[in-house]
């Protein structure tokens, strides 16, 4: 027994001191021998101000910006005029962030309602949705699907014909049945509600603090927070954040700048419209940047995605 204690006590001293104040974990977590590399469309930012000059002079136009397994994230600029026909993803959740102009949505079982900058958007699966651009200016918004969603279209009295191939896919009729399970469509509740105008019930209600944010959307393997706060000063780069095993994250800038310290690209200071993106097993820290209010949308797996911090971090950052 008392060598027992003694191993006991020598293992205690192996752990760092603070964390053991914090009773926290210390655990052996995988984390990839080579980092994985941004390729394709994916950015570790992709800058808003650099998209619209790519666009200069269209009105109508799409980016892709994102494109995992788990999302697939894009800019989207329609006309003046411009509608899209009605559409539904089988079995993932939309989610848009209005940025530019006035978009009317049309989502089944909901008053239609037109959103304008700072609006957030969802539509649960299976819902039919449409959108219209207003007004005379082309509208601007940032959408998120499920990775590689390709959607299905209604086939109403109004629209029998079948949309164009895309993707290396055709379109065919078929059937299923009106419930959940393997079919029907989910519904909106009290922690998913069809839209949030951010710039009314934070920017304009809170201009110097009020609520950190909240949950927007989340389901079974989805959410979408906002993080706000007033800046503070930028941590030091031996200060690195954490790491997700096997999930990706990323952030819409929807108010100030944020500051990153990304694993392998340094320090990263984003302003409104930007898009940061986080890849598995990359070591990450987010920071609200000195001077202003600033708020950040985050999309990830889940609010019980486990965190990695270094040993030393106390779990925290």
């Amino acid at each position: 027994m008392k060598a027992l204690k003694i191993v006991s006590a020598l293992f205690l001293l192996t752990l760092p001191s603070l964390a053991q104040d914090r009773k926290v974990t210390i655990d052996w977590a995988p984390k990839p021998d080579r980092l994985q590399e941004y390729t394709g469309v994916n950015k570790v930012i992709t800058r808003l101000p650099e998209v619209l000059a790519k666009h200069k002079g269209q009105a109508s136009w799409s980016e892709d910006v994102i494109e995992t397994e788990r999302y697939s994230a894009k800019w989207i600029s329609m006309a003046a005029g411009e509608k899209t026909r009605t559409q539904f993803h089988s079995d993932d959740r939309t989610t848009w962030v209005v940025w530019g102009g006035q978009i009317r949505f049309t989502i089944h079982g909901q008053a239609p309602f037109v959103a304008s900058k700072g609006f957030l958007v969802q539509v649960p699966f299976r819902v039919p949705y449409s959108m219209e651009t207003m007004g005379n200016e082309p509208s601007l918004r940032f959408e998120v699907t499920r990775g590689g969603a390709i959607p299905s279209y209604p086939a109403t009295r109004e629209e029998q014909n079948a949309p164009p191939p895309r993707d290396g896919h055709h379109y065919v009729k078929v059937s299923y049945p009106p419930t959940l399970v393997a079919g029907g469509m989910d519904s909106y509740t009290d922690k998913n509600k069809p839209y949030l105008d951010f710039m009314k019930e934070f920017v304009e209600k809170h201009p110097t603090g009020g609520p950190r944010g909240g949950l927007f959307m989340g389901d079974h393997d989805n959410q979408a927070a906002i993080i706000r706060g007033m800046g503070v000063p930028i941590p030091p780069a031996t200060n690195r954040g954490h790491f997700h095993v096997g999930n990706d994250e990323f952030w819409f800038i929807l108010e100030g700048k944020i500051a990153y310290e990304m694993e392998g690209k340094g320090l990263i200071v984003s302003q409104a419209g930007d898009v940061v993106l986080a890849l598995p097993g990359r070591f990450h820290r987010a920071s609200w940047a000195p001077g202003q209010m600033d708020t950040r949308l985050a999309f990830n797996r889940s609010p019980t995605m486990l965190h990695n911090y270094g040993e030393d971090a106390n779990a925290t950052q």
